[in-house]
């Protein structure tokens, strides 16, 4: 069975709920802590995820929300920030590097 995954970018969620309410299988609740925007941001409850992708398409945010499906087809690379061996999106958002799936910084490669 896959395993799927919610991302939140922390800073880019407004704390509007809406993806909270509309995900069928309810693993969103607001996180117990302000962003440095000073919302409530939407926080992934780490499992249960179906992949949907509802809470994506609810989202008013651009870059809020990214739903990951069969994380553990990704590869495991050093994440510099997390310090861990960790999961990694390659070319997440068009970008030139792959990033971790728990802080959503660039993982290095080169430390794996």
């Amino acid at each position: 069975m896959a395993s799927n995954r919610v991302l939140i970018r922390v800073d880019d969620c407004k704390g509007c709920g809406l993806c909270i309410d509309a995900c069928p299988v309810h693993v969103l609740d607001f996180a117990g802590e302000l962003n440095a925007m000073g919302y409530r941001p939407a926080h992934y409850k780490e499992e249960g995820c179906t992949g949907c992708g509802t809470c994506f398409y609810a989202c008013p945010e651009p870059m809020a929300i990214t739903v990951i499906r069969n994380i553990e087809g990704l590869e495991e690379m050093h994440c510099p920030v997390c310090g861990h061996t960790v999961k990694c999106i390659p070319a997440y958002r068009g970008g030139p590097e792959k990033i971790c799936i728990e802080c959503l910084n660039p993982c290095n490669s080169e430390n794996a």
